[in-house]
C-alpha cells in the first residue's frame, strides 16, 4: 500500500528530490486524453479537460505525480459544416515540437506480429508555487515503425476497434514501460482515468513474474466516468487474438476468464483497490449498473485559475487573498460588492460577444439575457430539447427577450449527434427574425473559457441519469454564472433553487435508471421556469440576480474545484497527506 508521508519527514533536500527525481514520484495518472490548452489538441472534451485540470491542481498543491497520455498528431478534429449544416471533419495541423520536448527514450512493444518503437514527449506543468509536474505523451510516429503503426498516435478516438485496441495497449503497457525507462521505479499508485489504460494491469502482472491479482489491486485506482454503454470500450477475444503477442494474450485470458471479450471497465473494476464515480448520483448508478456496492465517489471539479475570467480573478485577489491555493475561501464571496461582480461579468460578456461577431458575423445585445449551451454533441445530452415545442419556445423567448449561444462537436461516427447540430443550425436560421441563436464552430478550450465566463445562464439538459457529472457548469460557477439544469450529475449536489440556479424537470428518483421518465416534463419545466423565474429576475430584480451570483461563487465554486478533488483523492485513494508541502 502507499505509505503516508508526513510534513515532518520532509527536509529541504528531500523536497528538492521529490520535485526532480522520479524515485520520489509515487503517483502516476493515466488518461487517454489530456486537455491543457487549445494549442495542445490532445483532448476531445470533458474527460481530457478534467484530466488536465486535475494535473494542474496537483502541480499547484505539490503532489508528487506524473501524467501519462498519448500524443495525437492529427488531434481530435477541426469542425466544419457544409451548406446543409452537416458536420465535416478535418485533421488538426500542429507541431508538437512547438509545445513539447522530445526525449531520447524509446521502448518497444509487439502488436499484430510487429515490433513497435514508442517514443515520448514531455510537457512540464509548473504549479503556483513553482512545483514541476511532468506529463508524458507517448508517440509511435517514428522510423523504423511500419506505416500503419506510425499512425497509432495520430487520431484521438479515430479509426476502428482494432485501432483503438492498439492505442490502448500502447497507453497502458507502453506507458508503464516508458515510465520505467524514464526512471520511475517506485510508483506505488497508478490512477486510471477511465478504462482506456486498463492494460497497465497486464504489464504489472508481467513485471511481477507470477500471477497475484491482489498485488495488482494494491497498486491501482480506477475512476469510471459514464453510465452510457458507448463510453465503455469492449474488445472481443477474436480481435485480441489477432493483435496481442502470445504472452500478453495468455495473461489477459487468465485475468479475464470465462468471458468472450474484455470490457475495459470490468478490467478496471476487477484489478483496482479503489473505484470511484465522479458524482454521488453517478456512484449510485454505477453500483446498480455493475451490481456492486463498493463504488465510491469523488465529485469532479475544475481548475480555479484556468477558468476564472481576468476581471473575476482581480476581484478574488482583492477581496479573498489566498483563494487560488485554497478555493474553499470563496465562501467569503457574499461580502464582495455586487457592483464589482456585475462590472467584471459585463466585461466578460462583451469579450464573448466580440468573438461571436468575429466568427459568425452576428451582433448580440449585451443587455439581453444570454443562455449558453456547449458540450459534446451526444444525443443523450439533448441540446435540441429547447426546440421541442417551437410555439412555446418562441412565446417565451421571442421578441428578443432571450438570446442563445451554442457550441459543441459530435464524434465523427455519431450521426445522431451530427443531426442534433444540424437541427440547431436549421432552427437558428428559421427563427433569426425573432430570436438570436448563434452557433460557434470548432468548440475548444478557448471558446469554452469565453462562454463560461460571458453568458448569463448555463443551460444543461441531459437525459437522466446519463450525465455522470458534467464540468462545464462548474466552470461557470467560478465566474458567478448560474446553472439551469436537469437534476443529474454534479448539479444534484450544487443546486439550491433560486439561490445557485434552477432545476429542470422532476427531482431524481431511484427508478430513473430502470425506466425512462416522461421527458416532456423536462421541456415543460424548462419553458415555465425560463418564463416565470429567470427572465423576470434578470430584467426586474437585479439585486436578487447579483445575490444569486454571489451565492453561486460562495456555495458552488468554493467546492466544485480540482484542488478539492486532488485533496479528496489523496485522502480516499492515494493515502498520502500533502498538506503544507
Amino acid at each position: 500500500m502507499v505509505k503516508r508521508i508526513q510534513k515532518s519527514d520532509l527536509g529541504h533536500s528531500l523536497r528538492n528530490l521529490m520535485e526532480h527525481d522520479p524515485a520520489f514520484r509515487p503517483l502516476a495518472y493515466f488518461s487517454m486524453e489530456v486537455g491543457l490548452k487549445e494549442s495542445i489538441p490532445t483532448y476531445s472534451g470533458g474527460l481530457g479537460v478534467l484530466a488536465g485540470d486535475i494535473l494542474k491542481s496537483a502541480a499547484d498543491l505539490g503532489v508528487p505525480m506524473a501524467g501519462v497520455t498519448l500524443l495525437y498528431r492529427k488531434g481530435y478534429f477541426v469542425q466544419e459544416f457544409n451548406d446543409e449544416g452537416w458536420q465535416k471533419e478535418k485533421p488538426v495541423q500542429w507541431n508538437p515540437a512547438h509545445e513539447l520536448t522530445l526525449l531520447p527514450n524509446r521502448i518497444s512493444l509487439t502488436l499484430q506480429g510487429r515490433e513497435i518503437q514508442v517514443g515520448v514527449w514531455v510537457y512540464e506543468l509548473i504549479g503556483a508555487t513553482g512545483y514541476p509536474l511532468p506529463i508524458y505523451f507517448l508517440d509511435t510516429d517514428f522510423e523504423p515503425n511500419h506505416p500503419d503503426d506510425r499512425k497509432l498516435c495520430w487520431y484521438l478516438y479515430g479509426g476502428d476497434n482494432n485501432y483503438r485496441l492498439c492505442q490502448e495497449f500502447v497507453l497502458g503497457v507502453g506507458g508503464l514501460r516508458m515510465l520505467r525507462d524514464l526512471g520511475y521505479m517506485n510508483i506505488e499508485t497508478f490512477h486510471l482515468n477511465e478504462g482506456h489504460a486498463g492494460f497497465l494491469t497486464l504489464e504489472l502482472m508481467r513485471e511481477q513474474g507470477y500471477y497475484d491479482s491482489d498485488k495488482i489491486r494494491e497498486q491501482v485506482v480506477f475512476t469510471t466516468h459514464t453510465p452510457v454503454p458507448a463510453g465503455h470500450d469492449y474488445f472481443e477475444f477474436g480481435l485480441i487474438d489477432h493483435v496481442f503477442p502470445p504472452d500478453a494474450l495468455a495473461t489477459i485470458k487468465r485475468m479475464m476468464p470465462d468471458v468472450p471479450g474484455v470490457s475495459m471497465t470490468e478490467l478496471g473494476l476487477r484489478y483496482s483497490r479503489y473505484v470511484n464515480g465522479v458524482a454521488k448520483k453517478h456512484a449510485e448508478v454505477s453500483n446498480d449498473m455493475f451490481k456492486m456496492e463498493t463504488v465510491d465517489w469523488v465529485t469532479n471539479g475544475v481548475h480555479p485559475t484556468t477558468w476564472v475570467s481576468s476581471g473575476m480573478l482581480k476581484i478574488y485577489n482583492k477581496h479573498i487573498p489566498g483563494w487560488d491555493q485554497d478555493p474553499g475561501r470563496l465562501v467569503q464571496a457574499l461580502t464582495i460588492p455586487k457592483k464589482e461582480i456585475w462590472a467584471a461579468h459585463l466585461a466578460a460578456k462583451l469579450r464573448l460577444f466580440a468573438r461571436v461577431l468575429e466568427t459568425t458575423g452576428k451582433q448580440l445585445d449585451p443587455e439581453v439575457l444570454t443562455l449558453g449551451f456547449a458540450r459534446r454533441a451526444a444525443t443523450y445530452k439533448r441540446a435540441e430539447l429547447l426546440f421541442s415545442n417551437i410555439k412555446r419556445f418562441t412565446e417565451v423567448a421571442g421578441g428578443r427577450k432571450v438570446q442563445f449561444i451554442f457550441a459543441g462537436k459530435a464524434h465523427p461516427s455519431d450521426n445522431g449527434g451530427k443531426a442534433v447540430l444540424q437541427k440547431i443550425k436549421k432552427t437558428a436560421k428559421e427563427l433569426e427574425d425573432n430570436i438570436s441563436i448563434v452557433f460557434i464552430d470548432n468548440y475548444n478550450m478557448e471558446i469554452a473559457s469565453l462562454l463560461t465566463q460571458g453568458v448569463d445562464v448555463w443551460l444543461n439538459t441531459p437525459m437522466r441519469p446519463r450525465e455522470a457529472s458534467g464540468t462545464s457548469g462548474m466552470k461557470c460557477t467560478m465566474n458567478g454564472i448560474m446553472n439551469f439544469s436537469v437534476l443529474d450529475g454534479w448539479w444534484i449536489e450544487g443546486w439550491i433553487e433560486d439561490v445557485t440556479g434552477w432545476s429542470i424537470g422532476p427531482e431524481p428518483s431511484a427508478a430513473d435508471y430502470e425506466s425512462h421518465y416522461d421527458e416532456s416534463l423536462d421541456a415543460i419545466d424548462l419553458y415555465d421556469k425560463l418564463q416565470k423565474k429567470i427572465i423576470p429576475t434578470y430584467y426586474e430584480n437585479q439585486d436578487k440576480w447579483l445575490s444569486m451570483m454571489q451565492h453561486t461563487i460562495a456555495l458552488n465554486a468554493s467546492f466544485f474545484n480540482t484542488h478539492r478533488v486532488v485533496r479528496e483523492y489523496s485522502s480516499k485513494a492515494y493515502f498520502i497527506d500533502f498538506r503544507g508541502m
